[in-house]
């Protein structure tokens, strides 16, 4: 299931820094009404089986220090398989309309159920957050975490290896075709650094053609690819797809 909230500031030109993942991250979780659920995601050193979005701001003005809001206006995505999360979430925005982002009290105008889009076994997609895949390298003796890029081989084992993984995690097997093709849009390719709380990741915005199993494609849309989902990573949608409210 996929939810859009939209937010909104009581003033206008409102300044929205270029790196808000762990902003937007502490704002889910405490929006998760089911506490006990909140609980158990934050502490898990697992998967968590969601995802969320970058911010899109409709009216936007580019600065040395982020993104200002022209009409005060801003919004993202939320993204699980985990439909108790979601509704969980639904019902702790309607329970505050207020959220705190970087201290200040925005409203919460809207919050929509997104419908599902129709899945096949081939399709194109668009990030709508930074895909992140990595691997352990050898360096100096001593293994260190290295990050891959779209034009390596690599980073494209270490999506589908992180994808079957995670599905297996979350529905306990998985009995179909393990094979995920990615046919990347390299000249849509581009690199994002972002910092969350002085580290910094390297991760990549880009369009895609991915062929796999329909389930593998339909959990990859609810969940996201590549790691460090939970944190605002891989969160992807179909190329042209346009939501309608349920």
């Amino acid at each position: 299931m996929r939810l859009k909230i939209s937010l909104a500031s009581s003033s206008g030109n409102y300044l929205i820094p270029y790196n808000y993942n762990h902003i937007l991250s502490a704002i889910i979780y405490r929006k998760i009404a089911d506490l006990d659920l909140a609980s158990k995601l934050h502490f898990s050193k697992d998967f968590k089986f969601f995802t969320f979005s970058q911010i899109y701001v409709p009216q936007f003005k580019l600065t040395k220090r982020g993104v200002v809001s022209r009409d005060g206006k801003l919004e993202f995505y939320i993204s699980s398989p985990n439909d108790e999360l979601i509704k969980s979430l639904v019902e702790g925005h309607l329970e505050n309309t207020e959220v705190n982002f970087k201290g200040d009290n925005l409203l919460v105008e809207q919050i929509e159920l997104l419908k599902r889009p129709v899945f096949k076994e081939s399709m194109k997609m668009r990030t709508m957050s930074p895909v992140m895949a990595r691997i352990k390298r050898e360096v100096n003796g001593k293994l260190k975490i290295w990050d891959l890029g779209p034009g390596d081989e690599r980073f494209y084992e270490s999506v589908q290896k992180n994808l079957i993984n995670k599905y297996v995690k979350f529905y306990g097997d998985f009995d179909g075709d393990r094979w995920v093709r990615i046919r990347p849009d390299m000249k849509s390719a581009k690199r994002r650094r972002i910092d969350i709380k002085g580290n910094f990741h390297r991760a990549f915005m880009m369009n895609f053609e991915i062929e796999a199993d329909q389930r593998l494609l339909e959990f990859a849309y609810d969940c996201g690819i590549g790691e460090k989902n939970s944190m605002g990573f891989g969160m992807v949608d179909l190329v042209n797809n346009r939501y309608d409210e349920i």
